[in-house]
């Protein structure tokens, strides 16, 4: 079974809690894309935007919206990702995606790999984003400490409706990805679409994350139905 996870890519903490909305009881898995000014584009997406909202979070709800609903997932375009990660863990997020190519992501990595919630060990998904173009000896130091790979699908990362690689470097990994590691969960974001969905499966891919090919539809229901039938058609 393929599965697909709707990714939001916020402006702000009520534009989260109406994408939030939209899904409720489709979709369990959610991601949620932390852009941060100057790490792969000068797009910002919340908390990065809209500070003042995230910091009534800190200090006053402290948890992600909807948590109770959701199996949360955040992926970690900024700099500063070890910090950033813990803290959205703390929000109740489950699971946290670092990018192989920026600076200390290995040691984001570990850290949420030894997460420990007030001395009771608490399991945290760890996955580690690849780009398309990747040698698989990236993920080589990774390995030990993470659940997923994330495959990015596209060239511009960072924002949302992108058009996908043209020729197919995202697809090659995955095939790859499966070929060395048969039991390894592979999820690819990015350029992910009525299209590509069947390709991506066939390829290897358990997960499929989809921003504009849910949220850009008057209907996200519809769609993330649409998507699932196609993945596992």
């Amino acid at each position: 079974m393929v599965e697909i996870i709707p990714a939001i890519l916020p402006k702000s903490l009520a534009d989260l809690k109406a994408h939030l909305e939209r899904i409720r009881g489709v979709s369990r898995k959610v991601q949620i894309d932390l852009v941060g000014g100057g790490v792969f584009t000068w797009n910002r997406s919340w908390p990065y935007r809209d500070r003042a909202s995230f910091t009534r979070m800190l200090t006053e709800e402290k948890e992600l919206p909807y948590w109770t609903e959701f199996d949360i997932e955040v992926d970690l375009m900024v700099k500063g990702a070890k910090d950033i990660a813990l803290t959205f863990v703390g929000l109740h997020a489950a699971r946290a995606v670092v990018h192989a190519q920026l600076p200390g992501a290995l040691e984001a990595a570990r850290a949420l790999s030894e997460y420990d919630d007030d001395g009771r060990p608490f399991s945290i998904g760890v996955g580690v984003a690849l780009s398309a173009h990747a040698a698989l000896d990236e993920l080589r130091p990774f390995h030990p400490l993470i659940d997923f790979v994330q495959v990015m699908g596209i060239d511009h990362i960072g924002r949302q409706g992108e058009p996908p690689d043209p020729h197919h470097h995202a697809t090659e990994l995955v095939v790859q990805l499966r070929k060395r590691f048969p039991e390894l969960t592979i999820q690819v974001d990015g350029g992910v679409s009525l299209k590509t969905a069947r390709a991506l499966a066939k390829a290897g891919a358990n997960r499929l994350v989809a921003g504009s090919a849910i949220f850009g539809s008057a209907d996200p229901k519809t769609a993330y139905q649409a998507l699932y039938t196609e993945a596992n058609g």
